[in-house]
This record gives C-alpha cells, structure tokens and sequence, in this order.
C-alpha cells in the first residue's frame, strides 16, 4: 500500500450501503465526501497570497513514491501561490519522532504544515502547540483525536476509498468473466482507510456480480505473511479464480505464492502501484489490474486547503481525490495520472 499501514488504530467509519452503485466515501467521523477538483484558490486570491510572504511545511509519516508524488503536487500548488516550502521530513511511521519532526518544523514558523498523523492519540498533543500557535493543519487520510472542524484542521484529504474498492471489484470480475470463486485478503486493523476499501471490493462483489462468490476471507496485518496466507488459501480452494489483496506489498506474496504453485490461472486484484506487480501484469501474468489513488491530487488538494485557511476561506472537513483502474493496456498512463512521473523502465520495456 505504500503503506498508510499506520502503528495506532483509528474508528471505522461506516460505509453508507444502499446498493454498491450508491454507496461512497466516508470520513472517520462519518463526514459526506467532497471531490477534491472542487477545492481550489481563486485567480484573484493568488496576489493576495503571494503577498502575505506565507511558508508551509510538510511533516510526513514516511518516504515513498506516494508520499514523493503528494509531496509535488503540494510543492506545485504552493509555488503558484507564492507559498514558501520550509521544511520537509519523515518519521518513518515513528509517532515519536514526528512529533519531534513537529517541534523541529516550528522552528521555521510554517503558516500552514500538511501531514498525516501517524497515532489518532499521540498527534492530538503532538499538534497541539501548532495548532496553538495558529498554523492551519491539513491532514493525509487520519485524524488526531478529538480535532474539531475548522477550529482545530483546514480538511482531511484521502482517497475516493469506496471507488478504489469498487473498480477493483469490476476489474476482477471483468478478468474472470463474471462468474468464479474469489479469495479476499483485507487489511486486519481498525483503520478506516484501508476498512472501507476492503469492504467496498466484498460489497461491490456481493451486490453486483451474482455469479462471483467469495469463497475464502483471510485477514492480514503484517505484509511478511501474505505468501503463507495465499499458500493456506489456495490449499483449501485450488480453483480460486481470482484473490483481492488489500495492498500491493502483501499482493507481491500472493504473486510469489501463485508462482511457486504454478498458477497460471487465478487473477489478482490490488491497491496502489507497485513495480514488481505492474511487471506481472503487463507481461501477461497473474495481475489483472492495480487500482491506484491520484496522488499528485491529493497534495495540490491538500495545498490548496491550507492556503484556503490563510485567506480565511473554509474548505469541507473530508476531500477525496479521483481513483483510477491501471492495466496493462494504459500502465503509463495510470502511472502518470497518479504519481505524475514515468513508469519505472522496467515496466515500459515489457510491454
């Protein structure tokens, strides 16, 4: 998942199920979702910002391509705003050293500071002398406990959870045809990102595809133990004709697990993009498609946010961005869209 795998856990929120067709996003206190392209600064706002001679920091829970891709798309936005980047650091999912890492970025008296909290309960203190001190927050996908909106945050900003999980589902049922037994691999913590994911995929299939059943439910909480799961899986159901796999780390197991069983056959369906998982796809393998979240989306929401909050204009408490079905007939096209950067040559050359 790259991997928003956080250390604490935080409430569920409750997807609001009707039919798969009408169910959406949630926020972790149940707030209605709002598209992210409708979060922006207006033309006439810019001079006023660039005026203000702002600065901005970002306080980030780890490094990777997503958080690399977010990190652009912010930096983007803020530089169209005149809106100094100060400070950038990562707390390698350490709740203790970001909230030092929150210390060490007020020193360079940010206005606004993005981050996603890494603890629900640790963040609320860690953030609170920011907050105190009048810089607007904006949070990645979590929620210090007990922040009120827009006293204490600009806005949450995540992604379209429900859709990823839905068009995972209709990219697996596609693969297989629309009939089959399928394996579901869900994230086993209380983490409301990955939760309603999971459950928009297990609904999608069970309200939409009438002749698709799962057939075997394994929850996982440490990526390491995704092959021995798939092996346990597929031991029980050797016809499986698909496995969902809550993210791309424990899907690479799943993948090593399919090989080292000589199954050709049974289709995987994942979550955020992964090199060695693009690969099996575009070479024709076992993957059938990765659902990936815009992330360059979600920092230049996440900017605009802030610098909304400086202007004081208030932005809706939850923002999600665009989820996109990457295959191998537009793998780089997908990687563009989402991390706005080349598919890694390894990929381009395989196809």
């Amino acid at each position: 998942m790259k991997i928003r795998n956080l250390l604490a856990a935080v409430s569920v929120a409750t997807l609001l199920l009707g039919s798969a067709a009408h169910a959406q996003t949630v926020g972790p206190s149940g707030e209605s979702a709002t598209p992210s392209s409708s979060v922006t600064v207006a033309v006439d706002k810019v001079e006023v910002l660039k005026a203000g001679g702002y600065k901005a920091a970002f306080v980030w829970h780890d490094q990777s391509e997503f958080v690399n891709a977010v990190t652009a798309g912010a930096t983007a936005e803020f530089q169209r705003l005149g809106i100094e980047v100060v400070a950038i650091t990562s707390a390698g999912f350490d709740a203790a050293k970001q909230r030092s890492d929150i210390e060490t970025a007020l020193v360079k008296k940010p206005d606004i500071i993005l981050s996603l909290p890494l603890d629900a309960v640790a963040s609320a203190v860690a953030f609170k002398e920011a907050k105190d001190d009048g810089v607007k927050l904006v949070f990645l996908s979590n929620l210090p406990k007990g922040y009120k909106h827009p006293a204490d945050y600009a806005a949450i900003v995540t992604d379209d959870l429900f859709q990823m999980g839905k068009q995972a589902a209709d990219a697996l049922a596609d693969a297989m045809g629309g009939k089959g037994t399928v394996g579901w691999v869900f994230h086993d913590a209380s983490y409301y990102v990955t939760n309603q994911r999971d459950n928009a995929f297990k609904t999608t299939i069970e309200k939409d595809y009438p002749n698709i059943k799962i057939v075997a439910e394994q929850g996982i909480s440490d990526p390491a133990r995704a092959e021995e799961i798939a092996n346990a899986m597929l031991l029980k159901n050797p016809d499986l004709g698909g496995i969902y796999v809550t993210w791309a780390g424990p899907a690479e197991g799943v993948l090593a697990a399919l090989r080292a069983n000589g199954n050709k056959t049974t289709k995987i369906v994942t979550l955020d993009l992964s090199e060695p998982i693009a690969l099996d796809m575009v070479k024709g393998g076992n993957v059938a498609a990765i659902v990936a979240d815009e992330a360059f989306e979600l920092g230049r929401a996440m900017a605009a946010a802030g610098a909304r909050a400086l202007i004081g204009e208030e932005t809706p408490p939850f923002v999600v961005a665009p989820a996109v079905t990457v295959k191998a007939s537009n793998v780089e096209e997908g990687w563009q869209l989402s991390l706005r950067k080349d598919a890694p040559d390894s990929v381009q050359a395989a196809k």
